[in-house]
């Protein structure tokens, strides 16, 4: 059975820092991080492919967030710096790429975790 389990999500004051976590049960070449705020459609964030080139970023991130793997530990990581109010959203993990799919379609994923809250005060 799939598991994919996020942390790190919280509470923090704008221009704070936050690193969201994804533990995966399985090893999957294509992992992801979406978000999703409230009356809004989940969006793409990030995504990252195992020795593909860089990893993708949606424009209202980059320069802020970082995506990284230790393949290792099956771990994906979100490292989110000079947080906004508008990153305030539920957070999610995405694995196994869809091919042909684009990195910031919801629909280009097999699996999904629970998600984790971020709550960024101004």
């Amino acid at each position: 059975q799939v598991q994919l389990v996020e942390s790190g999500g919280g509470s923090v004051q704008a221009g704070g820092s936050l690193r969201l976590s994804c533990v995966a049960s399985s090893y999957y070449t294509c992992m992801g991080w979406f978000r999703q705020a409230p009356g809004k459609e989940r969006e793409g964030v990030a995504s990252i492919y195992t020795g593909s080139g860089s990893p993708y970023y949606a424009d209202s991130v980059k320069g802020r967030f970082t995506i990284s793997r230790d393949n290792a530990k099956k771990t994906l990581y979100l490292q989110m710096n000079s947080l906004k109010a508008d990153d305030t959203a539920m957070y999610y993990c995405a694995a196994g790429c869809k091919f042909g799919a684009s990195w910031s379609s919801i629909s280009g994923y097999y699996y999904w975790g629970q998600g984790t809250q971020v709550t960024v005060s101004s």
